[in-house]
């Protein structure tokens, strides 16, 4: 029988010192295009490094008693450009700048050609996570909107066809990774909420393409940004409501960190929903399970227990590693508490 109120982590958890530059990590955008320089190790022992980093990752979850376990997304430069760097049709390169949601310009991939996957990406991944831990596991990829508005067009009549080649891409690894042994498969969209107007029109088509006929449980991450990167939250979803009837089975959401009225949740309260009860910002406490529980109450004014499962607001790459474990120990104390006053 499947636990109430499940923990998860949203994707993303701290990579150690001696594998990335954090500090140069942390004082730069998110990369859209590869950043080797960001990697300590050198190249021939690279991948191994990566290993034993995921290794620990995995294990900081499960010692923490997260019950929904992630790769921690280790072996990323950042959550998107593993997956969409390796895709046909774009020149990584020779990069074009354009405005990054958060302020200052981006390198991105310049599309030059139809975009399509020629090979897995991260099987492999969730092959060696599948194979470290008993627990419910959870991949995540980038999802075809956000990898839409992360790159130039320069080949594509408008940005709705490039888009829904972008999902044909992400359906075909899905697929892959529920073969592999994925639990949970979960697309990550926070650029539905920098560009709500262009997600209105075209996000949702190639969202359901992205997960049509995959043959497993899906899941949809939006937020509105990294806290270390976007400060300013809004005191709503700008793009929220609309994705009560997409294809993905489970919702991700922010909510600590902007204090968000339980009441937005009800458009999406049909969905099983991720509410993201722990805040990622600098200056945030680790929350006690007090505090983790009251913030579990408020959402359980909205959504039933059985589709409730709670986590973070969104990745967990930026914060010390003692933080993040110390927050996950504090998610999992709060979602028992709040079991035990059901």
């Amino acid at each position: 029988m499947t636990a109430l109120i499940q923990t998860t982590v949203i994707g993303s958890y701290p990579q150690p010192d001696w594998l990335i530059d954090r500090d140069r990590l942390r004082h730069s955008l998110p990369p859209r295009v590869r950043a080797r320089e960001l990697w300590r190790v050198a190249e021939p022992f690279l991948a191994a490094a990566q290993d034993d980093a995921t290794a620990l990752a995995i294990a900081d979850q499960e010692r923490a008693g997260v019950d929904i376990v992630t790769d921690g997304e280790i072996r990323r430069e950042s959550y998107s450009n593993r997956f969409a760097t390796a895709l046909e049709g774009l020149d990584i390169d020779n990069p074009a700048m354009v405005p990054g949601r958060a302020g200052g310009t981006n390198a991105v991939p310049r599309v030059v050609g139809r975009v399509r996957r020629t090979r897995p990406v991260e099987v492999d991944d969730c092959a060696f996570l599948r194979a470290r831990t008993d627990r419910t596991i959870k991949i995540t990829l980038p999802g075809p909107f956000t990898m839409s508005q992360q790159a130039s067009n320069e080949f594509y009549d408008d940005e709705a066809e490039l888009a829904m080649d972008f999902a044909a891409a992400v359906n075909d690894e899905v697929r892959d990774l529920f073969a592999a042994g994925a639990d949970i498969v979960q697309i990550d969209e926070p650029w539905l909420q920098s560009r709500a107007e262009k997600a209105r029109a075209f996000a949702l088509p190639a969202i359901d393409r992205a997960l049509a006929g995959v043959g497993g449980t899906t899941a949809l991450h939006t937020c509105f940004g990294y806290a270390h990167v976007v400060h300013d939250r809004p005191p709503g979803y700008p793009f929220l409501d609309e994705l009560a009837d997409c294809a993905a089975d489970i919702l991700a959401i922010e909510a600590a960190q902007p204090r968000l009225d339980p009441s937005v949740l009800q458009a999406i309260a049909g969905k099983t929903v991720v509410v993201g009860v722990l805040d990622l910002s600098d200056d945030a406490p680790v929350e006690t399970p007090e505090v983790v529980a009251e913030r579990i109450a408020a959402a359980l004014t909205v959504i039933p227990p059985e589709r409730l499962q709670v986590g973070p607001d969104c990745g967990m790459k930026y914060l010390p590693r003692d933080v993040a474990f110390a927050k996950l120990r504090a998610l999992v104390e709060g979602a028992q508490l709040a079991r035990e006053r059901l």
